[in-house]
């Protein structure tokens, strides 16, 4: 894996506050590793549960595909392109909160790849080497974002 050198401003599409994870550790090929670590100010923290919901994982898998996306389309000197999350399957959660104070290790694997733009990678969301939650994301990254936008509304 290739260590990221990058803030993660630089290779998401996304601007605060929804800018959710924190960070890209590595990435290959196929695969890359992300992190967040939930404070006070994390997006979508619950001060109730002492922490953030962990179907907000879904997001964060997300954000690591498009960090992967984006270090690579920097890796090759284009722009960082938007992309679309259609959907999650065998969503698996085994945990039903992200603590205050926990840094979460985001993995992220592509198992396919069409030449229209979908994908579909495997995730996972650890925290001090404990699954919390796992699922299959789907995602959708056109040639051109903005015709595809134009052409659907």
């Amino acid at each position: 894996m290739t260590n990221n050198h990058r803030p993660i401003s630089e290779l998401l599409a996304h601007r605060p506050p929804m800018v959710l994870i924190d960070e890209l550790i590595a990435f290959d090929s196929d695969s890359a590793h992300c992190q967040v670590t939930i404070t006070p100010d994390s997006a979508f923290y619950q001060r109730d549960i002492n922490g953030v919901q962990s179907y907000i994982g879904s997001e964060y898998m997300a954000q690591s595909i498009a960090a992967y996306a984006g270090a690579h389309d920097c890796q090759h000197q284009r722009g960082v392109k938007i992309g679309f999350l259609l959907g999650s399957r065998k969503i698996r959660c085994l945990k039903p909160v992200f603590k205050l104070g926990s840094t979460l290790d985001i993995y992220v694997t592509q198992v396919v790849q069409d030449e229209s733009g979908l994908s579909v990678f495997d995730c996972a969301i650890e925290c001090d080497n404990e699954r919390y939650l796992e699922a299959k994301i789907n995602v959708f990254q056109p040639a051109d974002p903005m015709k595809f936008i134009k052409e659907n509304q």
